[in-house]
């Protein structure tokens, strides 16, 4: 059997188990009805109870929501508000705005969440936590089943990309939280923002159970990406998404067997809770009924992740060890962790965790070696396996806490610049990096045909004309800036940088210099 069709028979199952589930949700309401004496009864409740479990464990759950609607700021309940702030094909960057009756100078903290098969709301408690004492903001991640093939490709290098630009949209004085699997791109974000001076780097970095080096302590789930070349997860595990869903046709590393994969780490412990929900529903204890329901709500909704991500993400952290071997490469760039001076770092790991073991985490710690000592912490937390190192009352009573004070024990102006950071840019040079400066009114003789471009078709051509760009050479000579400010009026942003424009562009300049 291919892997095509095991996507398709997952969908397939579905759809053959739809009247059946439809069917149970109409016995369940007939025997829930109160004119209906038969669901009184013991053997009612067990039928009930059973319907409810048969609709629960067939169902497909979608994207929850993150149900926020207020927080407490200085004792006082204010509404909050989500807006997108930011957005790209995959991913939107969520601000919870609090309405509050006074300005007030909190911190600005990105929370980055997982893309790792679960939605960004499995980081609620999260945000939560956070936002009495901070402006939160938190990457939304798109599900690539849901993103159709003529937005380009989703790798490693773009997430880095997205990571970078998400802080340049913020405006500085930022704290960045990575919770597991992004405390990778986000280390490699910021070592290639701390390497070129960057202004824009985040004040902290706080990395919680992510796998920095996955060689220490290694879990399970560590021991079989090793046990595997990267041909094995090509050949096994990605899968094109079927009709009717919009990337349709995409590669993906589907959801359902990542949860697959983490459930069968603790089947027992499911089964259980699934048997004690059954007796909950029997004896009407409403509250644990609510706890099941909302835990099991959250966890078993997934999204799927584009191949390249997927396979580029195992091949540089859990094969090649990339990172801490001093290998890895943004695109042509190196990373080097020991760039990094000027942003604080903790580190937060799990005494339990079995997906990223103790230690893994903190080895970010001797990578970036040259950040001072009185700006550097790790905190291990007693008792708590991966999920409680983000959420839980073990982390708002102990973890939320310390990231809090960390934050605020560096929320203040850098002592120095960093050596690489250039002196500010007089207003001759910054007027010659915006747009304007390369924009035309008309093309310079016969304009080129931009659609030779990978990524651009005859409507962006179009747009490209409209704002003043007709030849390959004006987007070869693109600065960081003037691109920043290009995508910014695109329809379909991040494309520059995805479809690596500027390059593609110099190469076509010189074809047409060599004609």
């Amino acid at each position: 059997m291919t892997p095509f069709s095991y996507y398709q028979l997952y969908e397939f199952h579905h759809a053959a188990v739809a009247p059946l589930r439809a069917a149970a949700d109409a016995m369940k309401l007939a025997l829930s009805n109160p004119l209906n004496p038969f669901g009184q009864t013991a053997l009612g409740k067990n039928w009930s109870a059973g319907l409810e479990l048969f609709e629960r464990v067939t169902r497909r759950y979608g994207k929850p929501a993150f149900g926020l609607p207020t927080t407490l700021v200085g004792g006082t309940r204010v509404p909050v508000t989500e807006r997108v702030v930011w957005k790209r094909p995959f991913c939107n960057l969520i601000h919870f705005e609090r309405a509050l009756d006074r300005p007030r100078n909190d911190p600005k903290l990105l929370i980055v969440a997982p893309m790792s098969g679960h939605y960004a709301t499995l980081l609620r408690g999260t945000v939560e936590a956070m936002l009495p004492k901070h402006e939160v903001y938190i990457t939304d991640w798109i599900d690539a089943r849901a993103v159709p093939l003529s937005e380009g490709r989703f790798d490693l290098d773009d997430y880095i990309d997205y990571l970078i630009s998400m802080l340049h949209a913020l405006g500085g004085e930022t704290h960045v939280v990575a919770v597991c699997q992004p405390a990778v791109p986000v280390l490699a974000a910021v070592s290639v923002m701390e390497a070129k001076g960057d202004p824009y780097a985040p004040r902290t970095m706080t990395l919680m159970g992510g796998p920095i080096d996955t060689r220490i302590n290694p879990t399970a789930v560590n021991k079989l990406a090793e046990g595997k070349d990267i041909d094995w997860f090509r050949d096994n595990v990605v899968m094109k998404v079927p009709f009717p869903h919009p990337g349709f046709m995409r590669d993906v590393y589907p959801g359902f067997l990542q949860l697959s994969g983490f459930m069968s780490m603790n089947l027992d412990r499911h089964l259980t809770a699934h048997k004690e929900f059954f007796g909950h529903l029997v004896a009407g204890d409403g509250d644990s009924q609510t706890k099941h329901r909302d835990f099991y709500d959250e966890y078993l909704a997934v999204m799927d992740l584009t191949a390249e991500f997927y396979l580029q993400t195992v091949d540089t952290v859990f094969i090649r060890h990339a990172l801490p071997n001093g290998t890895m490469m943004h695109r042509d760039v190196p990373v080097d962790p020991s760039a990094i001076r000027t942003v604080a770092l903790l580190t937060v790991e799990g005494e339990n965790d079995d997906i990223s073991g103790v230690g893994q985490t903190e080895a970010a710690q001797r990578l970036c070696s040259n950040i001072p000592d009185d700006m550097r912490a790790h905190y291990v937390q007693p008792k708590v396996g991966h999920y409680g190192v983000f959420n839980g009352s073990r982390f708002r009573a102990e973890i939320a806490p310390r990231i809090g004070d960390f934050i605020l024990t560096h929320n203040r102006p850098r002592h120095a610049a960093p050596a690489a950071v250039k002196a500010p840019k007089a207003a001759a040079e910054r007027a010659a990096d915006t747009l304007a400066a390369i924009v035309l009114s008309a093309p310079k003789g016969a304009a080129d045909d931009l659609k030779a471009i990978t990524g651009v078709g005859p409507k962006l051509e179009q747009t490209l004309n409209a704002i003043g760009i007709f030849h390959f050479w004006q987007l070869a000579g693109l600065t960081a800036a003037q691109a920043e400010e290009l995508d910014g009026r695109l329809a379909f942003k991040g494309r520059i940088a995805r479809d690596r424009w500027v390059e593609q562009a110099a190469e076509l300049a010189k074809e047409n210099a060599a004609s």
